[in-house]
């Protein structure tokens, strides 16, 4: 006995369950390549930029008493013995030297200027920010080889009511000068250890956890 399906239920019966498939595996956008738990060559990020509140110490050689530590105040800006008032946020430690190098000049023959980054908040473009349905919203700071994984151990996890597996995570790509964003399975992860979710995190990276409706 042949059964047969009109056109137009056949089609409802297939959007009906692709449906049903997205709400079980998650959102809706594309996914990014799994990340090693350990990477296997570490290699350095980005050269770091000082951002606000970070902790420096400046060592100017032969010379300690030109040498301070400091904290960056709000307003991005640092001062040390001879330099008053120089902007630090946005620069790398390499560059701060080299402009208090400039502004010793002034007062010592060839000063030689070392910048130590000791605690470090990270510009905002540089700083990993997850909210919603997570134990503690927070900003982090990026480092280099930082996973989803690293990223949600630093904030505690998923909260109770958490729908992991419909995250989102925020991109900013800086070749198209486009924001992206792409499905990011944190229940697999987190709560079945789904290594295959594990994903690679860069600078300025916003992962949004939204709430179970159910």
């Amino acid at each position: 006995m042949r059964i047969t399906v009109p056109g137009k239920t056949l089609l409802s019966t297939i959007a009906l369950g692709l449906a049903l498939s997205a709400c079980a595996t998650g959102g809706s956008g594309p996914e990014l390549e799994p990340a090693r738990f350990v990477s296997m060559q570490e290699g350095p990020g980005e050269e770091y930029v000082i951002g606000p509140l970070d902790k420096l110490t400046i060592h100017v050689w032969r010379n300690d008493e030109l040498g301070a530590e400091v904290q960056v105040r709000p307003d991005g800006r640092i001062t040390t013995p001879l330099v008053s008032d120089m902007p630090a946020v946005g620069k790398t430690p390499t560059m701060l030297a080299e402009d208090i190098r400039l502004q010793l000049s002034q007062y010592i023959e060839e000063p030689i200027v070392t910048v130590i980054v000791n605690e470090f908040a990270g510009t905002f473009s540089q700083q990993i920010r997850i909210v919603g349905a997570t134990a503690e919203p927070a900003s982090i700071p990026y480092r280099a080889n930082m996973t989803l994984l690293d990223a949600m151990i630093a904030v505690g996890g998923l909260s109770e009511y958490a729908a992991g597996n419909r995250s989102t995570l925020i991109r900013f790509d800086r070749q198209s000068g486009e924001q992206r964003e792409y499905t990011v399975r944190l229940a697999d992860l987190l709560r079945r250890g789904d290594s295959d979710a594990n994903v690679m995190l860069m600078p300025g990276d916003v992962i949004i956890i939204p709430e179970s409706m159910f």
